[in-house]
């Protein structure tokens, strides 16, 4: 007993060490997603995942902390792209590689597709159809690849037909009669069917494909794919297993549809008419415009053999008209979240999007918050993400420059943090 309590009191007299860590961020100039202003010479204190506090000036840390030097350097929150694909990249051969690629296949390539993302500085993806999508989710969730948070949709939802019917266009022996497994629906019970069958797929939201496409190999890229009836069925469905409805429309009747009935966004949007904007701002529907895809597909349309001759037309008509339907329905006043259609465009390059943006009329901060807290607000999860505040989680970059004095500066991204886990630290000193 004797020996006990000496031990007792040689533990109780020594010293204790402090085995924890803390990251601190000394920025130079502060975007936080909430204000509308950018503020200077911050601290932001980052434990384990969170964000434990952010302070005035550059604070010292204590003897086992690291200090990471942004003075140079404009600091925001984890971007999030609410639109992307990262199971491919167009190419002369996208309609020919489902011929001869494997689920494994489409998998091992999204690899380093996420990499780049992540690398680009957006540390969320919402991944609004994919047949690999929820799969590469898992895996970066548990550490075997590096990419960004991702929100799947899993396999799209189609008409017969439609955009997203993975048969379209193979000859008659190929077609075959895809159903709700497939993603194909046809009438109210397959709609709830091929929700189950998402959910039960693991999926965090749906994604429906409500009018023609501009890469589908089908002719029109505008008319309407589902009935409203149909529509009310999916949004019902997913409602009662907690996830949201993505529209992919171009046309506007089919938009309206989708708006009536209840989803959650309207992806594109591109002949969207001041009815369609008026309906979104009653039913607070949010608006992904994926600008950087238009312009893609309509450079892409000048290449002879890029595009298949039916998708041409549609490709090079999309391009010019999506800027202005973004122009409009910002002035409009629709709400408007951040999306690129990457997988489209090349990934790695979604930034290019905030400059679209701007173009088309959106202050520079105001596109920075579409990619930040409006984007967080869309996938329902703003109390963790989307802007940096004391007890959120820390997903945060840095960019070389002022974006607020020149948006392309988002192109120059130096630092990445993912869940308080630094994954890029390009120019970037530690203390």
């Amino acid at each position: 007993m004797r020996k006990i309590l000496i031990l007792l009191f040689i533990l109780a007299c020594t010293p204790q060490i402090s085995l924890s860590q803390n990251t601190i961020l000394h920025c130079g100039k502060f975007i936080d997603g909430n204000s509308d202003e950018a503020k200077l010479q911050m601290s932001v204190v980052v434990s384990g995942k969170k964000i434990a506090d952010i302070k005035s000036g550059y604070i010292g840390g204590e003897e086992n902390d690291v200090v990471i030097n942004l003075k140079d350097k404009t600091v925001l929150p984890g971007l999030m792209d609410m639109h992307t694909h990262l199971s491919g990249q167009l190419n002369p051969k996208s309609y020919s590689e489902k011929f001869f690629m494997n689920r494994e296949d489409y998998a091992y390539r999204s690899v380093p597709f996420a990499e780049r993302t992540l690398m680009a500085g957006f540390t969320t993806v919402r991944e609004v159809g994919g047949i690999i999508s929820t799969a590469l989710r898992n895996a970066i969730n548990k550490g075997y690849v590096v990419g960004p948070r991702i929100f799947s949709a899993g396999k799209s939802l189609a008409t017969t037909g439609g955009h997203a019917d993975p048969t379209n266009g193979l000859n008659a022996e190929l077609m075959g009669n895809p159903d709700p497994k497939d993603g194909v629906v046809n009438g109210v019970v397959d709609a709830r069917k091929a929700v189950r069958q998402r959910y039960k797929n693991g999926a965090d939201l749906i994604k429906i494909t409500a009018t023609g496409g501009v890469l589908s190999v089908a002719k029109s890229g505008q008319n309407p794919q589902f009935t409203e009836e149909e529509i009310r069925a999916i949004v019902e469905t997913a409602r009662d297993y907690d996830m949201h409805v993505a529209a992919h429309a171009h046309g506007a009747e089919g938009m309206k549809r989708a708006i009536r009935a209840g989803v959650h966004s309207i992806e594109h949007g591109t002949f969207m008419d001041d009815e369609a904007m008026q309906l979104m701002k009653k039913h607070g529907t949010y608006h992904v415009p994926t600008i950087l895809a238009g312009i893609t597909v309509a450079e892409k349309a000048a290449v002879d053999g890029f595009l298949p001759d039916i998708v041409r037309p549609k490709a090079a008509e999309i391009g010019p008209k999506i800027v202005d339907t973004f122009r409009r329905a910002y002035e409009t006043g629709v709400k408007i979240a951040f999306g690129t259609d990457s997988g489209v465009s090349k990934h790695g390059e979604n930034t290019r999007e905030f400059e679209l943006m701007v173009e088309g009329g959106m202050p520079p901060m105001e596109a920075i918050q579409a990619a930040t807290r409006v984007a967080a607000e869309l996938l329902g999860v703003q109390d963790e993400l989307g802007t940096l505040e004391k007890g959120k989680t820390a997903d945060i970059i840095a960019v070389d420059g002022d974006p607020l004095a020149n948006i392309s500066s988002l192109r120059e991204v130096a630092f990445v943090m993912k869940e308080g886990k630094i994954y890029k630290q390009n120019r970037v000193a530690t203390n």
